[in-house]
């Protein structure tokens, strides 16, 4: 016997394949748009359809752009600096450092991070394509704004031994304490971070 119709089973089972979805939220957002006026559902579904033909990658930053654009606005700006060039793991990294407002550089999105465990190693990465741009732009600094993790650290290190041949700068996005964050909260990572970048008061 059936509990829900097969069309509902079949969205709750969709949206529980996403990340960070479990069962239980894959069931109440299948049940909100159930429960709600069909504009929206269908609107969602219009959104999702368009979604892969009209997004592409830029061609110097791997970047997320228009399908109809070669280049990133952010690397084609005569405002950014292209001799200073944040390399970050994903797209949406980006994001979080354009809303601090003190960045006035470009990207480099690597499309993940060195994972032995998950079979990505250096050459699936938009390394090389760095080394290339680096000696292209005449680049100056390297910011290294990979996450504070094995993977990230792991990474970063690997593009900083490659950006030993070329005389570019390479420096590291500062790790410590977050504000409010109690010292036995705090993962070793972080810690070890903060206790090497400690400054005078």
């Amino acid at each position: 016997m059936q509990v829900l119709p097969p069309a509902l089973n079949d969205l709750i089972e969709d949206l529980g394949r996403l990340p960070g979805i479990g069962p239980r939220t894959a069931e109440r957002l299948a049940y909100y748009l159930v429960r709600h006026d069909k504009t929206q559902a269908l609107h969602l579904a219009l959104s999702l359809d368009k979604l892969h033909d009209n997004i592409g990658y830029c061609k110097k930053t791997y970047a997320l752009i228009s399908a109809d654009k070669q280049l990133s606005d952010l690397y084609t700006d005569p405002r950014r600096d292209k001799q200073t060039v944040a390399v970050v793991a994903e797209p949406f990294d980006i994001v979080a450092i354009e809303k601090t407002g003190q960045f006035e550089g470009t990207y480099h999105v690597l499309g993940g991070l060195v994972s032995p465990i998950d079979g990505i190693g250096p050459d699936q990465l938009h390394i090389n394509e760095l080394i290339k741009r680096v000696k292209a732009d005449k680049v100056k600094e390297v910011i290294l704004a990979t996450n504070a993790s094995v993977e990230g650290e792991t990474t970063a290190l690997y593009i900083n031994q490659e950006l030993e041949k070329i005389p570019v700068k390479v420096t590291r996005l500062a790790r410590g304490l977050p504000i409010g964050v109690d010292l036995e909260y705090a993962d070793q990572i972080t810690l070890g971070r903060a206790l090497e970048g400690r400054t005078l008061l």
